[in-house]
């Protein structure tokens, strides 16, 4: 996921040199990610993560965390639904209607939905969640406290350098005609159902992360009536 996510912002920040560089990113990142070993290796740690967010959650004795942890949870929690609005308008999009994502192609959907800001923001946060786990693991090696500067350089830039990409060819696009080429015929005609997939898995999501916390406090509420009689 963390891969993932590392060359979904360095494609982004491709933009700042040119919207064809960026163009020819997600060429190469289309052929790794819908390869065979691609696809069950994103979706594969996709779904492998949201069990062990359930687990997680479900499991918690008290909720009483340090910072970090909290913003750890926050942005895991927040991943998904960057990945469930990935997956339908590009993935899903693809395989059943036929629709092929370029650059200009996601940004005109992005700006004439008016979700261009949803796209940048729901990026950082998985960034900061999968960089905040692999610190805790590295932390207690020397070597990596030696580089904590400059993983911590690493960890800030990229995303503002994404951020930056992605608004240089959203100027790019609006400055190609006073008026935003039209959405793709094909993605237009379908745009309702793909919406209302959209809609229907995160409405399963938050109900499954809703439903593994209310559990998990019953059974501790279980437990300690079960221990004090």
């Amino acid at each position: 996921m963390l891969t993932w996510l590392f060359l979904h912002l360095v494609n982004h920040a491709l933009g700042i040199w040119s919207l064809d560089l960026a163009g020819r990113g997600l060429v190469l990142a289309l052929r790794l990610w819908r390869s065979v070993p691609g696809t069950i290796a994103l979706y594969g740690a996709a779904s492998l993560h949201f069990a062990l967010a359930l687990h997680t959650l479900y499991g918690r004795r008290h909720w009483a965390l340090p910072p970090a942890e909290w913003i750890r949870l926050w942005a895991g929690l927040s991943l998904p639904l960057l990945l469930i609005r990935h997956a339908v308008t590009t993935r899903l999009a693809s395989s059943l209607y036929g629709f092929e994502p370029d650059y200009e192609r996601v940004i005109v959907v992005l700006l004439t939905s008016g979700t261009q800001g949803l796209q940048l923001a729901l990026l950082a946060p998985g960034w900061i969640h999968g960089c905040l786990g692999l610190w805790f693991r590295l932390r207690h090696y020397a070597w990596a406290r030696r580089l904590k500067p400059v993983l911590l350089a690493l960890v800030v830039s990229l995303p503002l350098l994404s951020a930056a990409g992605f608004i240089r060819m959203m100027r790019a696009v609006e400055g190609m005609s006073r008026v935003l080429p039209p959405v793709d015929a094909t993605l237009a005609v379908h745009q309702a159902a793909l919406n209302a997939l959209r809609h229907d898995l995160v409405t399963l999501y938050l109900t499954l992360i809703v439903s593994a916390v209310i559990m998990g406090r019953m059974r501790n509420a279980f437990e300690r009536r079960c221990s004090h009689s």
